[in-house]
């Protein structure tokens, strides 16, 4: 059956390509002692500060099974608070630290080693990009 054969699978490249991508930030990212995970909910706490729990499973494409692991890591290594919102205790408000403040001038270095690794012209980036966002839109 052609359907079932995994190169006519469109699945299978973007999960394959998405490892490949992730396992070349991992050198950068031990440096900061983060998991890919953990950077993308980090560079969201860098733009923000301050974000629902909630807010920040929604831009990340996560369920809370994964995001309150993922909470419990950060804020274990004193990167992010977690607590409770004042007006509405069924909120969890998830909060960058100094520390995690800190890391965030280290990390922007990131995006530039992953751009050398990358076997695109900008344009070509450019283009995945936004097809990826199409596909994720739609999705959505």
């Amino acid at each position: 059956m052609e359907q079932l054969k995994l190169e006519n699978q469109l699945c299978f490249p973007l999960y394959a390509a998405s490892r490949e991508v992730i396992k070349r930030y991992k050198p950068y990212l031990d440096e900061l002692d983060l998991t890919y995970t953990q950077y993308i909910a980090m560079m969201v706490l860098w733009e923000k500060g301050k974000v629902s729990a909630k807010e920040l499973g929604d831009r990340l494409f996560l369920d809370s099974g994964t995001l309150t692991p993922l909470l419990k890591s950060l804020a274990g290594k004193g990167y992010v608070e977690r607590r409770r919102n004042q007006e509405d205790e069924r909120v969890l408000d998830v909060i960058l630290t100094d520390k995690g403040r800190a890391i965030e001038q280290k990390a922007a270095q990131v995006p530039y080693h992953m751009g050398e690794c990358l076997p695109f012209t900008r344009e070509e980036a450019q283009e995945l990009y936004q097809l990826l966002y199409k596909l994720l839109d739609r999705l959505g």
